[in-house]
């Protein structure tokens, strides 16, 4: 009972609760419906979260099905993935998979019943036609010429549209409902068409297939859906729906309920659009990890808890917004903080020698995994006489600000000794090559608050020690908050979305490191291997802190 009472609620929960109240429905079952033509992304996973989090919480079932009724763009390759991506969010769905396509024969039949009603008529208005007819929002339609064919040429005529003897686009079945209606989803739709296409899962059988309205109601009545939950794009459709399920000897009739889609800073959620970076090469395929695609994200280091926690955070009501790219940020690194391993490397690296330590020393430093976590363990790391630091963490000279190594003063080398910078070297561009440095040794473990006033503590690794890696530091893909209002999406093409590191220095430890898993880079950010390259890669998730805040901030102050 205590579960039940701090489940999260919501809109739809709340009618949920009133139809098992009230004995509507002994069970809730949902579903999830997505179109097999191209990935699933940031947006999917929000109605993911509320289908599948709704039948886990109430002990009901959700099923996955694919609504595949348009063969030239669908493609198995989507079909796995999405039921990749389903898994990998930790949902499982009812039963085995459904497809539209299992009910092509079913969903002809009761094409067959509305045209034996006088509810359906082949049309033979060209395209252009068919527009001029229907009319405007300010302007009624207007009647096909074909309207009022006789029932037995009508279901003559579809005989023939099944069998091929009509070419592409020469006709099409329509629901007769009303040319003057108020919503333009009822003057007269088309619910068949020609489509000579392969489809994969019926192969050749089909030249004629039903439109993803027709077919998306009558799929969730044959499944027993109780409760059909979609975006707020579908409003006005649920009256095709309701007047399908209506007119058909279907004895179930879902409930359509809409809520508000995900649209999220600086992302765009039209797969047509996503699938025009991947085809124009402005990315690097649906599983760019620049991508909002869950497949994209996923390679990037994003965890299924936090997407999760993200879509949570988010809640579900009816009122559109454009939620803060930040929002997602911050639960990816509330995750990583608290479950990612730390470890060291560095980016852009200048060489350090410590003159007063031993030159053919190597000496194993015990260094904690995560530094409130003692369960997670620690790691050796070599210490030696030349190691790598950030270039940026050194300068001449710098102001009291500045808690990093500037000649002439100490700072602490993390989990290792405190060390002193002397002199250094330049090349004849006036670039430094080389830091000479002293250490003590008696400050080994010692915390820099001890007693030994130090600026700040620094990362490093082991010069002759360390391994070489390809770091990729990922920004936004768009430089603009709504890349989906501007006229041309490329255009608003972030050109520093991708900054290749080559030659990084990381820890040896991360050789071992497994694909996907979390690290934190201390004072870097969180970052995982990427086992798309033969080489050691490791993609940037997310950094420590959001440095778009304040660029943001100062944007809208303008």
């Amino acid at each position: 009972m205590a579960e039940i009472e701090n489940r999260p609620t919501n809109f739809i929960r709340n009618i949920i609760d009133a139809d098992l109240a009230s004995g509507k429905h002994q069970q809730t079952h949902t579903r999830f419906p997505p179109e097999p033509n191209g990935f699933l992304h940031i947006g999917h996973a929000k109605s993911i979260c509320l289908n599948f989090g709704i039948a886990q919480d109430y002990n009901g079932l959700c099923n996955l099905r694919f609504d595949d009724t348009n063969p030239e763009k669908e493609d198995i390759n989507y079909v796995n993935s999405i039921k990749e991506d389903v898994n990998w969010l930790g949902f499982q769905w009812s039963g085995e998979i459904q497809y539209s396509s299992n009910y092509f024969d079913k969903l002809y039949q009761y094409a067959v019943e509305l045209i034996e009603k006088g509810l359906a008529y082949v049309c033979f208005l060209t395209p252009e036609q068919a527009r001029e007819y229907r009319g405007t929002l300010k302007e009624p339609g207007k009647n096909s010429p074909y309207r009022d064919t006789p029932v037995a040429e009508n279901l003559a005529l579809f005989e023939k549209m099944k069998n091929g003897e009509f070419k592409e686009g020469e006709c099409v079945l329509r629901a007769k409902i009303d040319m003057a209606s108020s919503f333009m989803v009822l003057r007269d739709p088309i619910i068949y068409r020609i489509r000579f296409a392969h489809h994969h899962q019926t192969g050749d059988k089909w030249c004629i297939y039903p439109m993803y309205d027709f077919t998306h109601c009558i799929s969730d009545a044959l499944e027993g859906i109780t409760h059909s939950l979609c975006t707020l794009e579908f409003q006005d459709n649920r009256r095709l729906y309701d007047w399908v399920l209506d007119n058909i000897s279907l004895e179930c009739h879902p409930q359509q309920i809409e809520f508000s889609r995900l649209n999220l800073e600086y992302t765009i959620m039209s797969k047509r659009k996503l699938n025009q970076l991947v085809v124009d090469g402005h990315v690097d395929g649906w599983d760019d990890p620049r991508m909002p695609t869950i497949a994209g994200l996923r390679r990037r280091g994003y965890t299924p808890g936090s997407i999760r926690e993200f879509c949570k955070r988010i809640g579900v009501t009816k009122q559109d917004n454009l939620v803060e790219m930040g929002m997602l940020e911050a639960c990816i690194r509330d995750d990583l903080n608290e479950n990612a391993p730390r470890a060291m490397a560095v980016l852009d690296p200048v060489r350090v020698v410590i003159e007063n330590y031993p030159q053919e020393q190597v000496e194993m430093l015990d260094a904690p995994n995560h530094p409130n976590k003692e369960e997670m363990g620690s790691r050796q790391l070599p210490f030696t006489r030349e190691v790598f630091i950030e270039r940026e963490d050194f300068r001449v000279e710098a102001n009291k600000k500045f808690k990093r190594l500037v000649l002439g003063k100490e700072v602490r080398l993390r989990n290792a000794y405190v060390i002193k910078a002397e002199r250094i070297d330049e090349d004849e561009q006036g670039n430094i090559t080389t830091i000479y440095c002293s250490y003590d040794p008696e400050t080994l473990g010692k915390n820099p608050a001890d007693g030994r006033k130090v600026k700040g503590v620094i990362h490093w690794v082991s010069a002759s020690h360390c391994i070489e890696a390809e770091v990729r530091q990922y920004d936004r893909l768009f430089n603009v908050p709504n890349p989906g209002a501007a006229e041309d999406i490329t255009d608003a093409l972030n050109p520093e979305s991708l900054k290749v590191v080559k030659n990084a220095k990381l820890e040896p430890s991360l050789s071992e490191a497994a694909a996907l898993k979390g690290y934190q880079f201390e004072r870097t950010g969180y970052f995982c291997r990427d086992d798309h390259f033969a080489h050691l890669v490791f993609n940037q998730t997310v950094g420590l802190r959001d440095s778009w805040a304040k660029i943001e901030q100062q944007d809208k102050g303008q």
